[in-house]
């Protein structure tokens, strides 16, 4: 089953008074409980893919659609909303929230979305140990190692049973032992609640692990490999 279908996309930048197309045209399709790596060089436009499957950024012209619905014809609210409940992120940075601990970085999207604090509580609790971290729970950022934190937004990625996850060089920050450990993670958890994970990497490690391979450069795709 499809969930996300990419249609004659763009992204073209002016820089001083040069045009990059950084996103040249692309059409692809993902279906529901893949676990696929987009790679290319550096500058060869995979984050900005990403950034505009995530409807953080807009698209000079083509469509994206997400279960039947574009993103591009939504509102700015809208798409807030839209992101919200459908769309995980894990970042290369981490990105929690410093002040807060595991379990609320992990339940804070719960809150926006109105959930009651059994629903959080419990969907908490579940991921945090799915992901290893139950006894770290109380703990803030500084506290945990960055294996740890990648794990937190993982499992923070997953509160809202999102559609898919998009993960951003979600590795580049860690070491071997943590890298195999978190690929391990999402692998499983793609497989048990069948979230279509979406990584962005030049990692050999999670081209490895994933189960499809687009490689771009220069904002087309080159090849879209599916493994067995």
């Amino acid at each position: 089953m499809k969930i996300i279908e990419i249609k004659n996309l763009y992204k073209i930048y002016n820089e001083t008074e040069v045009e990059v197309k950084a996103v040249n045209g692309i059409d692809l399709n993902f279906e529901k409980g893949e676990f696929a790596a987009i790679v290319g060089p550096s500058g060869s436009g995979k984050t900005t893919l990403l950034n505009l499957l995530g409807g953080l950024d807009a698209p000079t012209s083509g469509d994206i659609s997400v279960d039947g619905t574009s993103l591009g014809k939504l509102k700015s609210s809208k798409l807030i909303d839209f992101r919200m409940n459908n769309i995980g992120f894990v970042f290369q940075a981490y990105n929690l929230i410093p002040v807060l601990t595991a379990k609320e970085n992990v339940e804070f999207i719960m809150h926006l979305q109105g959930k009651s604090k059994k629903e959080r509580d419990a969907r908490t609790k579940e991921l945090l140990t799915a992901v290893g971290l139950e006894d770290r729970i109380n703990s803030r950022p500084t506290k945990l190692s960055g294996g740890q934190q990648q794990r937190v937004a993982v499992a923070r990625a997953l509160a809202s049973k999102p559609k898919f996850v998009l993960a951003d060089e979600p590795t580049a920050n860690l070491d071997s032992k943590s890298t195999e450990n978190l690929l391990d993670i999402m692998e499983r958890l793609n497989k048990e609640e069948g979230t279509t994970f979406i990584f962005s990497t030049h990692d050999q490690r999670v081209v490895n692990k994933a189960r499809r391979v687009i490689t771009i450069e220069d904002g087309k795709i080159i090849s879209d490999e599916k493994k067995n």
